[in-house]
């Protein structure tokens, strides 16, 4: 497989996976069912339907161009992306960054497809401290997406680490 195409695969194993989970999720878990404890006091499978944005953000906006505004941005990222996998490959392309950006482009895909079929995205994953602290709830895609943005980071601070290496300091 050409080196150009194989963050492809990598986004449509992310997507692939995705797609699955949430499928799982719709067929054995109703949006009316108490939360299946995985992980008393901390992890539990849910199923929740989210109009934001990741992590539930933006959810409670009520605008009829919402929804129309998240599918429009997401498809800008996922073209900005691939014009970016599918420039020929240089020496500022590192295999990090590469990565990162597959993993971001099959999250941005996935939640992309359950905004347009469904105009919700399916959550499912329930972290939580106790009683007392929630973490909103997310998905694969949501992981994929912010693993992705860790490793673009990652790859930022070794990109700036190559440009400016630290003289050795004679003792």
């Amino acid at each position: 497989m050409s080196r150009r195409f194989f963050p492809f695969a990598i986004a449509v194993a992310v997507v692939l996976l995705d797609r699955l989970t949430k499928l799982l999720i719709k067929a054995d878990i109703s949006l009316w069912d108490p939360p299946h404890v995985v992980i008393p006091g901390f992890f539990n499978i849910v199923h929740t339907e989210n109009p934001g944005i990741a992590f539930g953000l933006l959810a409670d906006q009520s605008s009829p161009w919402h929804n129309i505004l998240l599918i429009g941005f997401s498809i800008v990222v996922l073209v900005a992306i691939s014009f970016v996998l599918l420039k020929p490959s240089d020496s500022s392309h590192t295999k990090l960054l590469r990565i990162g950006l597959a993993i971001v482009l099959g999250g941005a895909f996935g939640n992309l497809y359950d905004r347009i079929v469904n105009s919700t995205v399916t959550d499912f994953v329930e972290l939580h401290a106790g009683q007392a602290y929630y973490f909103p709830d997310f998905n694969v895609a949501d992981t994929a997406i912010t693993a992705g943005a860790c490793l673009l980071l990652l790859d930022m601070w070794h990109a700036r680490e190559r440009k400016n290496p630290t003289a050795e300091v004679a003792q």
